[in-house]
């Protein structure tokens, strides 16, 4: 089994996204079938980017009146990373978080995944209360 390890630029998109979410992601990566990475705005996010987010139609929170997790650290996003290019393919993502919940389950992190929403299904996003 092949074993993943995150680039720079994505261990650099978690700075400052809560410490059990990074142990979380890279433990995922470790046990995953399948290569993944951090987006651009898959992290922490300033009310400013959550802002033009909304206003690009790629978020349903303004960042003032409906804050995003991402703002207090508390979310992040991921995409797969398959034969070298970005994927956000429903099977792909449903793989990752497969290992997602799994490496919580381990690390005893209470996480939530966007896929298993009702309202509104958020397949790149995960979570902690």
């Amino acid at each position: 089994m092949i074993k993943f390890s995150f680039s720079q630029k994505s261990l650099n998109r978690m700075s400052g996204v809560n410490y059990q979410i990074i142990e979380v992601a890279k433990l995922a990566l470790a046990i995953s079938s399948i290569d993944f990475g951090i987006p651009r705005h898959g992290g922490l996010r300033t009310s400013e980017e959550q802002q033009q987010l909304f206003n690009d139609k790629a978020s349903q929170l303004d960042g003032t009146i409906k804050k995003s997790y991402h703002q207090s650290g508390m979310a992040l996003d991921v995409f797969a990373d398959v034969d070298g290019k970005a994927s956000w393919d429903e099977c792909h993502l449903t793989i990752i978080a497969d290992a997602m919940l799994e490496a919580a389950n381990r690390l005893s992190v209470n996480m939530r995944w966007g896929g298993h929403w009702t309202n509104f299904r958020d397949m790149p996003h995960f979570e902690v209360r």
